[in-house]
């Protein structure tokens, strides 16, 4: 980290839509160790109105708030978050990402080496990772091992009938689906507990809907269905570990914002020491692999749901 011992970091954030509004602001704006510099993003006016209700500046160019900080967080569409990173790891600012890093594999893999060879510290900001309770589930099942077996169903209703998600009107999402937008949740808990994941099968259900199966390094296989268009009472996120230890399943977990607080905690703690995060930008780009070729293992299929 740039700033002198016992100063606070200085933080900027991109982006400026709901994921920043509900998440990374309140959490920049209520965290002890951190100068929370200001906000940039795409609509100017929604910037402004951000800055003002977090008692930050809004920034017109991006490049002069990269300059002011020392460390940026990303609330943008993955494809748009890249080329920034890259930006802004070549000024030196450490990065707090959000998932997926980009949906294209030599995207994520640039921002990977990039800030590598820039030394900057890099964490990306997948929920339950960071989440207090599902954190230390992942960490104890991790040191358990001899897991036989993982399930695990993500069944948003983003696009379900009746739903008025204000992430519903994110371009994004509804070209890439809950493959790529939640997606990232179950592979980062798959990962750490069974291992690397070496092969991968993957068929497409309705709408948007995607069933995986993979191989892992450990031995095990998971499944993992995914999707943003379940109906809303089907609407359900869990996980279960199956193995000589009998069942685990995955406990609920507290508010994204808290999270988000202990994903910048784990951004300092990097930038400080110089050991990366397990969750880092090459840990992103891993996952980028995967989905990559599970979409690609299901081949075309229908839009989202409208």
């Amino acid at each position: 980290m740039t700033t002198h011992r016992g100063a606070k970091a200085r933080i900027g954030l991109l982006g400026t839509g709901p994921w920043a509004a509900h998440t990374h602001a309140p959490a920049l704006a209520a965290h002890d160790g951190v100068e929370f510099v200001g906000v940039w993003g795409r609509r100017p006016e929604a910037a402004a109105e951000l800055a003002t209700a977090f008692g930050t500046t809004a920034y017109d160019d991006v490049e002069n708030l990269l300059e002011v900080s020392d460390a940026i967080a990303f609330a943008l569409p993955p494809d748009v978050q890249a080329p920034l990173a890259l930006r802004a790891a070549a000024m030196g600012c450490h990065l707090l990402l959000d998932k997926p890093v980009a949906t294209t594999v030599e995207a994520a893999r640039d921002v990977a080496e990039v800030s590598g060879l820039a030394e900057v510290a890099s964490v990306v900001f997948c929920t339950l990772r960071f989440a207090d309770a599902t954190a230390r589930w992942i960490d104890e099942q991790a040191a358990a091992g001899d897991w036989f077996l993982g399930e695990a169903h993500w069944l948003g209703s983003l696009y379900g009938p009746g739903s008025q998600s204000a992430y519903a009107a994110s371009p994004w999402r509804r070209e890439k689906g809950g493959l790529w937008d939640v997606g990232p949740h179950v592979l980062s808990v798959y990962l750490p507990v069974l291992g690397d994941v070496t092969e991968v099968t993957a068929v497409r259900g309705p709408a948007d809907t995607h069933h995986l199966v993979l191989r892992h390094t450990s031995g095990a296989s998971s499944t993992a269905t995914l999707t943003l268009s379940a109906p809303p009472e089907a609407a359900e996120a869990a996980l279960t570990l199956h193995g000589k230890q009998g069942r685990a399943a995955l406990p609920t977990w507290d508010g994204a914002t808290e999270a988000f607080g202990r994903a910048v905690d784990a951004l300092l703690e990097s930038a400080r020491t110089g050991v990366p995060h397990a969750c880092d930008a090459r840990f992103g780009a891993r996952i980028t692999e995967i989905l990559s070729l599970a979409e690609q293992a299901a081949g075309p299929g229908r839009e989202p749901a409208a």
